[in-house]
């Protein structure tokens, strides 16, 4: 199995269960039989490109987030920490931009907020 391959089934794993989503329902929403996406998540298939885009369409991510690899260590904390980043995309993704940018303004007054009392 490819290196790339390997990654790109971590990281389809990864957003699944992010989602809180089982292999045979994701499975399920992109037509797919739940063996053969266990087959993707292992790296164990080389997939079309027609495949990848309903797994894509599926997850209801966009395309890029695929192949946003995470190459640090892979301890648990990291682990943790992507999967909540993920949750909260996916809490994003299908809000529009004025809601997005909301969220943003708010997330960046906490995080001052946040900063500013560690200083004290």
């Amino acid at each position: 199995m490819s290196a790339f391959l390997k990654s790109v089934g971590e990281r389809i794993r990864s957003i699944r269960k992010a989602q809180d989503l089982t292999q045979e329902a994701l499975a399920e929403k992109a037509g797919l039989h739940y063996s053969y996406i266990g087959g993707v998540e292992r790296g164990d298939r080389n997939i079309s490109l027609e495949t990848l885009e309903k797994i894509i369409d599926a997850l209801g991510v966009l395309p890029v987030e695929i192949f946003l690899f995470d190459y640090a260590d892979t301890e648990q904390e990291q682990i943790d920490k992507k999967q909540v980043l993920e949750a909260l995309n996916s809490l994003l993704i299908g809000r529009n931009l004025q809601e997005v940018k909301l969220v943003h303004r708010l997330t960046k007054d906490i995080l001052a907020t946040i900063d500013e009392q560690k200083n004290l």
